[in-house]
């Protein structure tokens, strides 16, 4: 089942002799339940589209489509609620509420909507990850793993029709960072969760069954490959 659909995306910032192509023709399409990487060096276009595909940007042309909804037809106060509702997005920087609890910022998405949580998918995702003993800390009272640790599980707790990973672990150490990577494979594995990973990092790209490159606005390349499972499940 396609969850995502790039069809002829492209971005022109400025104009005239000022102008820059940031994305030239993206075509693009990605099932529910892959993991997906898109690797490229600084400039290439990745976080520009990312940007697109988070809804916080629109391309000069062409159209997005993210589980059957095209994004061009949004509204910004619709386009924030669904990015809120449908797309789960994970930053270097964790993007924390420093004066709430772990517990009430993982929940934040679903307490702008007023909905309450599933209990037992809450617990699920916090023994996982490994921070159910840390729910009533403060951001400031976790290590850096930790606190992208609460990032992830506040991305996966309105279950999003895909989740946007912008260098997760550039902010990591190298135990950290094997760490953040072995739990997203496993909610992508467990919870046929469908992630997007952003990334300048080849060896953190290997841990995704697809890799797909980017130079100058353009998909060079689209590998797919194994990766090795864990045995542990969500």
């Amino acid at each position: 089942m396609e969850i995502l659909k790039c069809q002829g995306v492209r971005k022109i910032y400025g104009t005239g002799d000022n102008q820059v192509t940031a994305l030239d023709g993206i075509n693009l399409s990605v099932d529910k339940g892959e993991f997906v990487a898109i690797v490229g060096s600084s400039g290439s276009g990745k976080s520009t589209l990312l940007h697109i595909l988070g809804t916080v940007d629109k391309p000069t042309e062409g159209s997005v489509i993210i589980d059957g909804t095209d994004l061009s037809t949004l509204t910004p106060t619709q386009a924030a609620i669904f990015r809120r509702r449908k797309v789960g997005l994970v930053y270097q920087f964790y993007n924390l509420i420093p004066t709430l609890t772990v517990r009430r910022n993982i929940l934040m998405p679903l307490a702008l909507d007023k909905k309450k949580p599933n209990q037992e998918y809450f617990q699920k995702i916090v023994d996982t990850l490994g921070i159910a003993d840390r729910l009533e800390a403060l951001p400031s009272q976790l290590s850096g793993g930790q606190q992208q640790r609460v990032a992830i599980a506040r991305s996966l707790i309105y279950r999003p029709a895909l989740l946007l990973a912008d260098e997760p672990t550039g902010n990591l150490d190298q135990k950290n960072s094997k760490e953040i990577m072995d739990m997203l494979g496993l909610s992508n594995r467990s919870l046929n969760q469908t992630i997007l990973l952003i990334t300048h990092d080849e060896k953190v790209a290997l841990e995704a069954e697809r890799i797909i490159t980017v130079q100058d606005g353009r998909i060079v390349s689209d590998e797919r490959r194994e990766v090795k499972t864990l045995s542990a499940e969500l």
